[in-house]
């Protein structure tokens, strides 16, 4: 077997969201081979994302014929070492439009989600006027400062974990301007030793205001969650943050319909408290992925106070099960993105 024998092997497995084989969308970056070995490296840049994943898999199913190891490698191409934090494979931000719609409980699940998964995961709590992550995992241990006066990030359930809260006294308001903001915000990420990591989370604050601005006119974004309720307030802010998105060219990824609905535990009927329907209206309108719907359960609440994401609690099956759903979307989004724009590279 030789490298156009691989070649043509690999023109057997399709990619389901591109629709087309692995050779054609321009998916394959390298093979070699020697008497023991095939090494074939991959433009997958969604670590553990199921749909990717299972190409892997696909791929040795043609391969298991063959008298030889199959080894698979996969890179999102060679990231630009000028880039703010350039050994981030993967940056998503959780955003929306208005508070108070679990925007902090979504991002906390997530990178717990993407932990769970497998992957090396950052959650960066960019809330600077209300950071709340730290009580969401149950993060008490400080940052670590070097002789070099940069931060170690304490871990929670495995995440590097960096927030203001950690900077700052338990009741202290956090009342500063844009640029002082600014400057916080590119401190936090640039003064940290961030280790390798498969994604970073960052928790955006409500709305669209100098925060969002910095991170977006300073970070390679990936891409955007947006969270939202169903009801109308929520979803009238939650387009303003699309439009922010947008406007920077930065992609959103899809849409999660927080308090989707909740079943009374005594009687197992269903109440639409924040009405129903809306998220995927908003995601339809905007020809976005419905990434999940969470519904409203004491338990997401009880998780978050008490510093258990509610994605690691086997007991709560229900929301675990809606989280793990949201979680394994936005790997497969962020995948499709970077598969979409690697195709792209080689038309």
């Amino acid at each position: 077997m030789d490298i156009a024998d691989v070649r043509d092997r690999l023109r057997e497995v399709t990619d389901p969201d591109l629709r087309t084989d692995l050779v054609s969308a321009g998916l394959v970056n390298e093979i070699s081979i020697d008497e023991d070995t095939i090494f074939i490296s991959l433009a997958l840049g969604a670590p553990y994302s199921p749909t990717e994943s299972e190409i892997g898999d696909k791929i040795r199913d043609v391969f298991s014929d063959v008298d030889r190891e199959l080894k698979l490698a996969a890179s999102v191409g060679d990231k630009d070492e000028s880039d703010v934090l350039p050994q981030v494979k993967n940056i998503i931000a959780v955003a929306s439009g208005k508070g108070g719609v679990g925007k902090s409980t979504v991002a906390t699940n997530l990178a717990a989600g993407l932990a769970q998964l497998g992957a090396t995961v950052g959650l960066f709590d960019a809330d600077v006027y209300g950071p709340n992550v730290p009580r969401m995992l149950g993060a008490e241990q400080r940052p670590e400062v070097t002789a070099d006066e940069t931060l170690i990030p304490p871990k929670a359930y495995g995440i590097e974990l960096m927030s203001i809260d950690f900077l700052t006294g338990p009741d202290d308001p956090v009342i500063w301007r844009g640029p002082m903001v600014h400057n916080l915000i590119t401190q936090l990420l640039e003064d940290v030793e961030w280790g390798n990591l498969d994604y970073m989370v960052i928790d955006l604050p409500p709305g669209t205001g100098d925060t969002q601005l910095t991170i977006l006119q300073t970070m390679p974004v990936t891409g955007a969650v947006i969270v939202t309720t169903p009801q109308e307030v929520a979803l009238d802010d939650a387009k303003k943050g699309l439009e922010m998105f947008s406007n920077h060219g930065t992609p959103v990824l899809g849409i999660v319909e927080n308090m989707s609905g909740f079943v009374c535990p005594d009687c197992g009927s269903e109440h639409d408290i924040f009405e129903t329907g809306g998220g995927e209206t908003l995601a339809k309108k905007y020809d976005l992925p419905m990434l999940g719907q969470i519904p409203l359960d004491p338990a997401i609440r009880e998780g978050g106070d008490t510093g258990g994401p509610v994605i690691l609690d086997d007991e709560q099956e229900n929301v675990q099960r809606a989280f793990r759903q949201v979680t394994e979307q936005v790997a497969d989004s962020v995948g499709v993105l970077r598969r979409k724009q690697q195709s792209s590279l080689e038309e």
